[in-house]
């Protein structure tokens, strides 16, 4: 599999991985929204863009809409293959994995309102999306955190309690008797808190549907297309090359994320952490066996474990589960991973010890050493001042990453952006960043230890 700390390039034009959502929508067979293909020339553009995720998308739909700007696109293989197209399909009002009351203690609290204002509008821009024709499998709303152990409720009560205080905002507070009775009888779940807005649907056609949105629009999408920074650069552009052609560009956007190919950017190398994240999706339950589980809810669900666990109900009545992957793409394939996804399934719901799983595939997350997504252009004045980015959603993207490509269109078109550090502070980089995957290794085990013992 692509290990972007170790490959300098994704590919190009390598199919959708084999995965639920490729399969469902026919993805490798032919059933893919139309593009403008590869790129066979070179070209001279106000704004090139690469990748074509969830970021991408959005940030040359907002550069079209709002700005006038008809931006290209250049995606290495397909629209969505990286984790645009792979993810459990979670739209969540989430700040990436940094806890707003931190953010208070840092920041203050305006900053802190500013940066949850920003996640609840990436929900918004979604649904606002969504509400312009794009079938994506949108199920009922409700998003369910389910405490691991029974010291965790506690610090989930008193979560929820913050939440309603400091933005009114609507949790319900579920006693393990009730979540079992009115939602599944999770064996792991020792109690809830529930959130009213979030919310599973398809995500890659999900990213389908902006794409069409954008090239309505007039922008231009190349897939088959990967591109890499040429040595010779000019003073007013800068110069992008391609298989088959050159790309001089105004302005570019790296909208890669978990997925940045190795070396790609001087702005962007060794300010992020590609975590491999794992999902299954089993074969899809018998009556008998949803009414063993009481599993009554498609509400998404995920828990407390600092290596957290989440799953969905999917339409079709199977069940996404996921978690944790390998460390290196080149253990991606281990069939060990899925099994353990699908035991950890078994000890939750005890009814289902002769479930198979039909499909299981990974994806690379993007982790931030700060815990922030960061949306970022060069300084002024020197020679990256061109070139911007969005990335470090921290597994957390699906509905944010859109905002951003929201924001980032505003910032390429020399708009002001609010003052927060969301977007006013590059990334930070990673201290010994060699070592990064050592001290993922060692979180690992931590996290472990904490989600077993304390």
């Amino acid at each position: 599999m692509y290990d972007p700390m170790l490959d300098d390039s994704p590919g190009c034009g390598i199919e959708y991985p084999s995965s639920y959502w490729a399969d469902i929508c026919g993805a490798n067979k032919g059933n893919k929204p139309e593009d403008d293909g590869s790129l066979e020339q070179d070209i001279n553009v106000d704004v090139a863009i690469i990748g074509a995720g969830y970021t991408g998308l959005s940030c040359a739909l907002h550069l079209a809409r709002e700005h006038g700007i008809k931006a290209h696109v250049f995606e290495a293989n397909q629209t969505a293959w990286g984790c645009s197209g792979r993810n459990a399909g979670f739209i969540l009002k989430s700040s990436g994995r940094k806890a707003y009351s931190t953010m208070q203690k840092q920041w203050g609290e305006e900053v802190m309102r500013g940066i949850y204002n920003e996640m609840c509008a990436g929900v918004e821009t979604v649904n606002s999306l969504i509400n312009e024709g794009i079938d994506c499998d949108q199920q009922a709303a409700g998003y369910i955190k389910v405490a691991h152990k029974p010291n965790m409720f506690k610090s989930l009560q008193a979560q929820a309690k913050l939440q309603q205080q400091m933005f009114g905002y609507d949790v319900q507070v579920l006693s393990k008797q009730e979540l079992h009775q009115n939602f599944m009888a999770d064996e792991n779940a020792y109690g809830a808190i529930r959130y009213q807005d979030g919310f599973g649907l398809n995500p890659l056609k999900l990213a389908w549907g902006y794409q069409k949105l954008a090239r309505k629009a007039g922008v231009k999408v190349h897939t088959s297309t990967p591109v890499s920074f040429s040595e010779t650069q000019e003073k007013s552009r800068v110069l992008l090359t391609t298989p088959k052609g050159t790309v001089k560009a105004k302005k570019v956007v790296i909208a890669t994320n978990g997925y940045t190919p190795k070396g790609l950017h001087p702005l962007v190398t060794n300010r992020t952490l590609p975590v491999l994240s794992q999902i299954i999706v089993t074969e899809p339950l018998t009556t008998e066996q949803l009414a063993a589980c009481n599993f009554l809810t498609s509400n998404v669900v995920m828990d407390t474990r600092a290596l957290k666990y989440y799953y969905r109900k999917l339409p079709d009545n199977r069940i996404l589960f996921g978690g944790r992957g390998a460390i290196t793409g080149k253990n991606s394939d281990d069939p060990y991973y899925a099994q353990r996804l699908l035991s950890v399934l078994k000890t939750s719901f005890p009814a289902l010890q002769n479930l198979k799983y039909n499909y299981a595939w990974s994806g690379w997350i993007c982790m931030a050493l700060d815990d922030l997504p960061h949306i970022y252009q060069g300084e002024k004045g020197r020679v990256d001042e061109h070139i911007f980015y969005a990335m470090g959603y921290c597994g957390s993207g699906v509905s944010f990453s859109v905002q951003a490509g929201k924001r980032l269109a505003e910032k390429v078109a020399g708009k002001p952006t609010p003052n927060l550090p969301l977007y006013n502070k590059a990334l930070p980089k990673f201290p010994f960043a060699p070592l990064r995957r050592v001290g993922q290794w060692g979180y690992f085990h931590y996290g472990k230890i904490k989600d077993n013992y304390f």
